[in-house]
């Protein structure tokens, strides 16, 4: 049982992880997605990032797909509130809130405020300010980023994951949008809203969950799956980090990528600038057989091997194969 810290309304108590929703207060000022599925807001006077769950307020929700929809969420605290790593974005709490809220209207201008639901509920996280990893990702499309940031932000992840699955945690939507960036760009895991605690029996685990681009063939199928999935979402992830880019697959509708991958062994295409031992992280991450994958905890070592000293960054499209990019510092900006 959590411990009882104080009263909410009607003298219900209230567990340690959660939070006074009158202390809260969310802004939209930023662009939608800047910070994935946060929004940004202030708890006890203090920056943070948001997240409210969608429980169908306009009308076109079931019962029990908000019944399914708030259980889930119970389900992402419980697994949140355990956690303490550099690379998952640290846990504040979370309401299931009670009490009707209201944040300012989407202009910066004094307006009618936006009411949140009565039954409003929400995670507060800590503020990361340099937003997702797709957002940077996305900016340097055409002037990659140097290699040795690649495989930082590579390493970030593979330890964040290293340590969600030696907690027997599977995240199962592995993206980079999934990923935000504090202040020195360092990425942390910051979305837990299909995670599960791994079965002992890998036939309880089925079902599609996840992203099509980054979601493993066994996940496609529905057959059973472990903590494997995150290997291969992980090795689509690092494609993408490399290449600035996403798994995008022009002229095929979401039928024939699914059945492709599976089938017919459809992956991103490595640009020939990879260095080959980042290639073949990415090629055993993404394999086929789950069991021919690596656990993340060896991607680690295998990147932490990695010579960065010698270039090896991606090169554009158009550019002269001699130049490569420049390493920056750590913080990459927008």
């Amino acid at each position: 049982m959590e411990k009882q810290l104080r009263k909410g309304e009607g003298d219900r108590p209230m567990a340690s992880w959660e939070i006074d929703l009158a202390k809260l207060d969310i802004h939209h000022r930023e662009p939608p997605g800047s910070f994935g599925s946060f929004c940004s807001a202030t708890y006890n006077g203090r920056k943070v990032l948001a997240k409210l769950l969608d429980q169908g307020e306009d009308g076109f929700m079931t019962e029990t797909e908000i019944s399914t929809r708030r259980e889930a969420f119970r389900k992402e605290v419980a697994v949140w509130k355990e956690l303490n790593h550099r690379n998952v974005a640290r846990f504040i709490g979370a309401s299931t809130g009670t009490t009707d809220r209201s944040i300012p209207a989407d202009s910066g201008e004094s307006s009618a405020p936006i009411d949140l639901p009565e039954r409003a509920c929400c995670v507060v996280v800590e503020y990361l300010c340099l937003g997702t990893l797709r957002q940077r990702l996305y900016a340097h499309r055409e002037r990659k980023i140097g290699y040795k940031i690649v495989v930082e932000f590579a390493l970030d992840l593979a330890n964040g994951l290293s340590y969600l699955h030696s907690k027997d945690i599977v995240h199962r939507d592995v993206k980079p949008e999934n990923m935000l960036l504090d202040a020195e760009a360092v990425v942390k895991i910051a979305d837990f809203g299909v995670t599960r605690v791994q079965a002992k029996n890998p036939e309880d685990m089925t079902g599609m969950t996840g992203t099509l681009g980054y979601m493993a063939p066994e996940v496609i199928e529905g057959k059973p799956y472990d903590r494997k999935c995150d290997v291969y979402s992980f090795g689509i992830c690092l494609w993408a980090i490399y290449c600035c880019d996403i798994p995008y697959y022009p002229g095929m509708s979401s039928i024939e990528i699914s059945s492709a991958v599976v089938h017919n062994n459809l992956r991103p295409k490595i640009p020939r600038c990879c260095p080959t031992r980042l290639a073949n992280i990415m090629k055993r991450c993404w394999d086929a057989d789950p069991d021919k994958r690596p656990e993340m905890k060896e991607v680690v070592h295998l990147l932490e091997d990695l010579d960065t000293t010698k270039g090896g960054g991606m090169i554009p499209e158009g550019t002269n194969p001699g130049c490569f990019c420049f390493f920056g510092p750590r913080r990459v900006g927008p």
